[in-house]
């Protein structure tokens, strides 16, 4: 999770650059650095570490410079070091990137092929060598960086000096955020408000795919079509820049479109893109494990059931789940080579904390997901296996969960391969497949317009049900539980196959089903289940890929996701889901940020 800052400034940049990297530094600090015109040309200086070893580079090389680009680093590609660090250089290119680009070694194959030299590992070198041999064409820099983009996939937000443009810094997001800040006779660019908010409170916010070029007194914005585009300049509080809405009306909403973002972020801790092998954080040895018993609550809880299914299948590795209010007092059985796994975002809930301290006093070895790194959980567990998520506003989770199911997911193949039950490439597959997730989930949530549209008859409903099979089962259970959350319909979710059960008696012409079933294996099955449903006049509603829709029945409501391997479908289907139960929410007037009778943290029994 990589901050950045640009400034074309009237001032010295130096310290400035330096007070901004200092307020972005929860986003990663394993080295930084910053860039700067002097004299027509551009000076780096850079430093591994935190911020404070910048500050001693600088102090005995000061940059001298009012236009400068900054960059504070969480290592993704390329162990944490000075020729590793950003920003990166090539040619006349000077560039900072936060996110991952997929097809980094594909590109850099290429540009070696023709010649050019590379000096780090990272993937970000990637873009400023292949944007330099745009510029060695003849191009103008924005029609470079336009033609660069296209070459791209991945995730990004970049901020670019080109070596000649003395006022100018260049910027582009798809997937990661990136703000322009409006000040008095000089511009900005930012990884949030956050970022810039020293300088300005005047802020605009960047649509996905946009890039854009600041001088000292303007911003010229282009859409993914590379068409001008402007977007609303908004006044943000210095008090409200650490959590800011941005263009969004609710902060779940904001954070249902971070999930690409902070996936992401949480997956670069767990999975080498170079060399394909997934690693546990702590040097847990998974051979020597004979069970995992996962204890959570909440949306945390069904986190863990999908991570069951993947630990159970992929490493063969058996898997004991339990709400921590009731495991805390069933006090069970335990083995002394049972790996005890506590999930919370907070790292704070109650019944879970208590949970952790039991198994350490049954001799356990535990471990902590948690998206607070410094919470009591994280500090009392043997061991920390971090999401990095970000702060989570919004009461109801969304991208804490995902951010767990990612890191569980990551878990599950470093499990994998540690018990030999998959090989060094069916690892790398399995991690290129994790990998490309966070990109999934971006086109995921492009079917957010389809599910407005049926929220103002689904927000009719007194009784939801859900239905999945395999690890949508799961999904199924998380969905009814946001909709309950935060829109007050009573919602229950099941495994299809037990629709026969006793759920099929409540099926009536009033109570819709949801469906989550992307084309495979179990497809047929839960058609099945399907049909059942119709016969007695039960409104479905089918979540579903594209194959799945060509085989939807006639009469079924259909919102499409992007195809994807089952690994992954867990978190490509989570977005809809949870936009479905936004927009209800919506449509029902509900407090959707702070939904009665909720807290974010439940730290008391």
């Amino acid at each position: 999770m990589c901050g950045i800052i640009g400034i074309v400034g009237t001032a010295p940049v130096q310290d400035r650059l330096i007070e901004s990297l200092r307020r972005l530094e929860y986003r990663g600090y394993d080295s930084a650095g910053i860039a700067g015109v002097v004299g027509g040309k551009v000076e780096r200086r850079r430093a591994k570490g935190k911020i404070r070893a910048l500050e001693d580079v600088l102090a005995e090389t000061p940059l001298t410079a009012t236009v400068g680009i900054g960059h504070t680093r969480w290592a993704t590609h390329g162990a944490p070091s000075v020729p590793n660090a950003h920003p990166h250089q090539a040619g006349k290119v000077t560039l900072v990137h936060n996110g991952i680009i997929e097809n980094f070694a594909e590109l850099r194959n290429e540009l070696e092929a023709a010649g050019r030299v590379f000096e780090s590992e990272t993937d970000t070198e990637v873009i400023a060598q292949l944007l330099d041999s745009e510029l060695a064409t003849g191009l103008e820099p924005l029609a470079a960086l336009k033609a660069t983009l296209d070459r791209l996939t991945g995730a990004y937000a970049l901020g670019v000096l080109i070596e000649g443009e003395e006022n100018l810094v260049m910027g582009a997001r798809r997937g990661s955020p990136l703000v322009v800040g409006y000040g008095d006779g000089e511009m900005f660019i930012g990884s949030d408000a956050l970022a810039v908010g020293p300088f300005t409170n005047k802020i605009a916010y960047l649509d996905e795919g946009d890039y854009v070029a600041i001088d000292h007194t303007s911003a010229r914005i282009f859409d993914e079509n590379g068409k001008p585009a402007e977007r609303k300049v908004q006044i943000v509080s210095a008090s409200a820049a650490l959590v800011e809405k941005g263009n969004y009306r609710h902060f779940m909403e904001k954070e249902i479109h971070d999930q690409p973002d902070a996936c992401q972020h949480t997956l670069s801790a767990y999975l080498d893109p170079v060399s394909g092998k997934a690693t546990a954080p702590g040097g847990v040895d998974f051979a020597k494990i004979d069970r995992l018993q996962i204890v959570a609550c909440g949306t945390a809880y069904y986190a863990g059931l999908i991570s069951r299914y993947l630990f159970e299948s992929l490493a063969r590795l058996p898997v004991d789940i339990d709400v921590a209010s009731e495991f805390r007092y069933r006090e069970p059985p335990v083995s002394q080579n049972t790996l005890a796994i506590m999930v919370s975002q907070s790292g704070e809930t109650a019944d879970t904390l208590a949970s952790l301290r039991w198994c350490k006093s049954q001799g356990l070895t535990t471990a902590a997901v948690v998206n607070v790194h410094q919470s009591t959980m994280a500090r009392e567990a043997d061991l920390l296996f971090p999401t990095h998520a970000g702060p989570e506003i919004g009461v109801a989770s969304t991208k804490a969960f995902t951010s767990q199911v990612a890191a569980l997911s990551a878990l599950a193949i470093a499990a994998a391969a540690a018990r030999g039950h998959i090989d060094a490439a069916e690892e790398a597959r399995l991690s290129k497949l994790l990998l490309e997730a966070p990109r999934l989930i971006a086109e995921s949530i492009k079917a957010e317009e389809a599910i407005r549209a049926l929220a103002p008859e689904l927000a009719k409903a007194r009784d939801v049900l859900y239905f999945g099979r395999g690890a949508m089962s799961a999904l199924a259970l998380e969905g009814a539980l946001k909709l309950k959350e935060i829109s007050y319909i009573h919602a229950e979710g099941y495994a299809a196959g037990e629709l026969k059960h006793g759920p099929i008696a409540l099926i009536d012409e009033a109570t819709p089903v949801i469906v989550i079933a992307p084309y495979g294996g179990l497809f047929e099955k839960t058609m099945s289940n399907m049909s059942e449903v119709m016969a007695r006049g039960g409104p479905i509603l089918l979540i579903t890929d594209e194959e799945g829709a060509k085989h939807a029945p006639k009469g079924v409501k259909v919102i499409v996701a992007p195809t994807c391997d089952p690994l992954v479908a867990p978190l490509v289907f989570s977005a809809p889901i949870q936009l479905l139960a936004y927009y209800v929410a919506v449509q029902k007037g509900a407090d959707v940020d702070q939904p009665r009778n909720l807290a974010k943290s439940v730290t008391v029994e």
